[in-house]
């Protein structure tokens, strides 16, 4: 197998001018960049402090997963032939916490709505996502099982 290496810089950016001297002194901000990328203003999940208005960790996680989902399915449809010509989805990630504050992902529903050429075979697109999961490197990553409830529609 080949090697991957993947960057990132994460920058914390919510220093009020004490740093961490006292635990509510701080924003809980930072700053994603990837190499070549701009720069994303994140922050820590709502209930742990964090602004709501800005992707935490988990957001981050569950955007990545079903990106991948989608990009492999785009890429296998495009394959077997059947043409995608709208593709949304508003993944669900279903979480756990410990009452000592730790948490987890215990799974993730991909709710895709995607748009096909009239005259599609919705049943083979559907069945593709089945092996999705089997190319995406997200996914093949996670400890949480990853479930896929698709909807499809004509253009």
């Amino acid at each position: 197998m080949a090697g991957h290496d993947f960057t990132a810089r994460i920058a914390w950016t919510g220093n009020r001018g004490e740093g961490t001297k006292r635990y509510r002194g701080y924003d809980r901000t930072w700053d994603l960049v990837t190499p070549g990328g701009t720069a994303v203003a994140c922050s820590n999940d709502p209930r742990l402090g964090g602004d709501p208005a800005l992707p935490n960790p988990e957001d981050l996680l569950l955007a990545s997963l079903a990106a991948c989902h989608m990009l492999w399915f785009l890429h296998l449809a495009s394959a077997a032939g059947i043409v995608v010509t709208d593709y949304t989805d508003d993944p669900l990630g279903v979480g756990e916490s410990a009452p000592d504050g730790t948490g987890r992902f215990v799974r993730a529903v991909l709710r895709p709505r995607i748009t096909l050429a009239p005259g599609s075979d919705v049943a083979a697109a559907d069945a593709i996502h089945a092996h999705v999961g089997a190319h995406c490197f997200i996914a093949r990553s996670v400890a949480f099982p990853v479930e896929h409830v698709a909807t499809y529609q004509e253009a």
